[in-house]
């Protein structure tokens, strides 16, 4: 991760409808459990959804968990996100290959996987779509995983010193 403070995260995937707007949602749970706040938001790599309210069961697993996504909209990842958000992360390999084709050269290292990124595993998060409700139950349990762990991972950013030296007191 880079020197940049990460004040904004764009989480990604195929129709904007199942797994980002979980992300989305489920983060925003995490990290607002940590006192803290930041611009969050998802959006997908096709068009095929745009408008649309999350899939219902991603809405039913959310929900079950105390998070309430069911107000988000599917929209597509539009040029400026690449420069309004810090941190763009896809949920699978294939979302990241084409973020990274759709972005321009200047902002490539904003993008990453993930599961990798939280984690430090190279893992998609599976498409639940085509599965029943123990996929999308599955699903949820990685995303909150992996943002618990983001959300530790940036916690622990925001309490290193500034200058990059250990601190001490004498």
């Amino acid at each position: 991760m880079s020197a940049k403070p990460i004040n904004s995260i764009l989480f990604v995937c195929l129709g904007n409808i199942c797994r980002s707007p979980l992300a989305e949602g489920v983060f925003r749970d995490v990290w607002g459990q940590c006192g803290r706040a930041m611009l969050l938001d998802s959006a997908a790599t096709s068009s095929w959804e745009v408008g649309s309210a999350p899939d219902p069961r991603s809405i039913a697993v959310a929900v079950r968990h105390g998070v309430d996504i069911a107000a988000q909209r599917a929209r597509k990842v539009a040029p400026e996100d690449f420069s309004r958000f810090d941190l763009i992360l896809g949920m699978d390999r294939s979302n990241v290959a084409d973020l990274k084709a759709l972005a321009p050269s200047t902002t490539r290292d904003r993008i990453h996987l993930f599961l990798e990124f939280a984690e430090g595993r190279p893992r998609d998060v599976p498409d639940p779509y085509y599965d029943g409700p123990e996929a999308f139950a599955s699903v949820y349990r990685m995303i909150r995983d992996a943002s618990e762990a983001l959300a530790r991972r940036l916690e622990a950013r925001l309490s290193e010193p500034e200058s990059g030296q250990a601190s001490s007191t004498i």
